[in-house]
């Protein structure tokens, strides 16, 4: 009985040791790379969509949330009403919100560094740490993450922009493709239950359907009701089949 006592004191001793710092400073580094390279994109595509070089840095600067970038500049680039154009990137960006509250208990930090912090509050520095196994490590993956992807965005849109006109016609080059594609990858994987899949495939369908029918910037709107109506086929499902495994929900 000792031995054993003593076996799970070690095994509790060595979870409590968490992640190395190296591994989770390597893993951060390594999304704050990948995605931060596509901020060229992202300033390839403003500036081809009509906006100026201090307009395209300070979107990466102040909203910082590459998506709701995207949107942005594609609808005005599509021709879209800037009012509606806004709404879809606002709307794309609260998701940041919800972040929010999850990572704030994971990090605790002090309300004195909270507002700064809320400006990296987004999907990558989102999933580096939550997948950390103590605090200490979700800190600093949430720090690397985000100090480094911030960094290197701004950078890239700048040079992007700036390298707009060398470029010539961007939409002969399909940038605008590039930073869809990169959240894409890294939303796949995260997709784990029907429920999951079921939104994406709904809000896809909806998205691309209405796509040549509605203004731009408006199917991203539409495609937000993804969400709550697979929520409400998901509650039909349960109270049908209340026995149901959990997986299959």
């Amino acid at each position: 009985m000792a031995h054993r006592q003593t076996a799970l004191a070690d095994r509790a001793a060595a979870e409590d040791v968490g992640k190395p710092d190296s591994a989770v400073v390597r893993d951060a580094l390594g999304v704050g790379v990948a995605v931060g390279l596509s901020g060229f994109a992202f300033g390839v595509t403003s500036a081809g969509s009509g906006l100026g070089l201090l307009q395209t840095c300070a979107l990466s600067l102040l909203v910082f949330t590459g998506a709701s970038q995207f949107a942005l500049v594609g609808a005005l680039a599509a021709g879209g009403n800037p009012f509606t154009a806004a709404a879809g990137a606002f709307f794309l960006g609260v998701r940041n919100a919800f972040y929010g509250l999850r990572l704030s208990q994971l990090l605790a930090l002090p309300r004195a560094v909270r507002p700064f912090a809320a400006q990296w509050v987004i999907d990558e520095t989102t999933a580096v740490t939550v997948a950390q196994p103590d605090r200490r490590s979700a800190r600093l993956g949430f720090t690397v993450t985000g100090l480094s992807l911030y960094v290197l965005w701004n950078l890239t849109t700048l040079l992007g922009a700036l390298g707009a006109r060398a470029l010539g016609d961007t939409d002969a080059w399909g940038l605008d493709a590039a930073g869809p594609a990169v959240f894409l990858a890294l939303l796949a994987p995260m997709l784990t239950t029907f429920t999951e899949r079921a939104v994406a495939a709904l809000a896809v369908l909806l998205g691309l359907g209405l796509l040549p029918v509605l203004p731009a910037g408006a199917p991203v709107l539409v495609a937000a009701l993804a969400a709550p109506l697979a929520l409400f086929v998901q509650g039909l499902r349960s109270a049908r089949r209340p026995d149901a495994p959990e997986e299959d929900r």
